[in-house]
C-alpha cells in the first residue's frame, strides 16, 4: 500500500450514495497527511459509477464527494467514448498516457475534439459541456474540488440512469 495512505472506508458510503465509485475504494488521503505513491503501486478499481463500463480509476488524494481538493486517476481502454457532459466544479486535466480527444459543446462530433497526447493539459470551468473520446489505452489525471458531479447533456448517456 503506498506511503501514508489510508482506505477511508467511512467515504464509501457517502461516495456509494452519490453514484461516484463502487464499495471498494482506491487509496485516498487525508489532506493532513502527505502523499507519495510510486508509479508502480497505484491501483485501479472498476468505475466510477459516473462512468460507462470499461473505465478504472484511482483516488490519489482527498474525497471527490466531500468539500475540498482532490487527485484522481481515470484509465480508459481503446476507443472509449465519454458523452457530452458538464460539471459543477472546475476540471483541471493532464494526459498520463494515450491520447485523449477532448471536444466541446452538447453534441460529440470526433473530428472536431482536440487530440492531447502525454503531457497535454486543459481545465474548463464549471458548467462547460465537453465530450471525450480515448486512444489506445488512455490514463488522465484528474484535479478538482468537491463534491464532485457530472451531469450529462442526454439523460440516456448517464450510466447510474441505466
Amino acid at each position: 500500500m503506498p506511503m501514508s495512505i489510508k482506505n477511508h472506508t467511512s467515504q464509501a458510503a457517502g461516495w456509494l450514495a452519490a453514484g461516484l465509485v463502487p464499495a471498494l475504494l482506491a487509496p485516498a488521503a487525508v489532506a493532513q497527511e502527505h502523499v507519495l505513491i510510486k508509479s508502480e503501486e497505484f491501483r485501479y478499481e472498476p468505475g466510477p459509477a459516473s462512468l460507462d463500463e470499461g473505465a478504472e480509476y484511482s483516488v490519489l488524494y482527498g474525497d471527490p464527494a466531500s468539500e475540498g481538493v482532490f487527485a484522481m486517476r481515470l484509465r480508459l481502454p481503446n476507443g472509449y467514448h465519454i458523452a457530452p457532459h458538464h460539471h459543477g466544479q472546475p476540471e483541471i486535466v493532464t494526459v498520463i498516457s494515450g491520447t485523449f480527444h477532448i471536444g466541446m459543446g452538447e453534441e460529440a462530433v470526433r473530428e472536431d475534439a482536440t487530440a492531447l497526447r502525454p503531457g497535454g493539459f486543459f481545465a474548463y470551468p464549471p458548467g462547460m459541456a465537453h465530450y471525450a473520446y480515448a486512444e489506445g489505452e488512455t490514463v488522465i489525471q484528474l484535479n478538482s474540488t468537491g463534491p464532485w458531479t457530472i451531469t450529462y447533456v442526454n439523460d440516456e448517456d448517464d450510466p447510474r440512469k441505466q
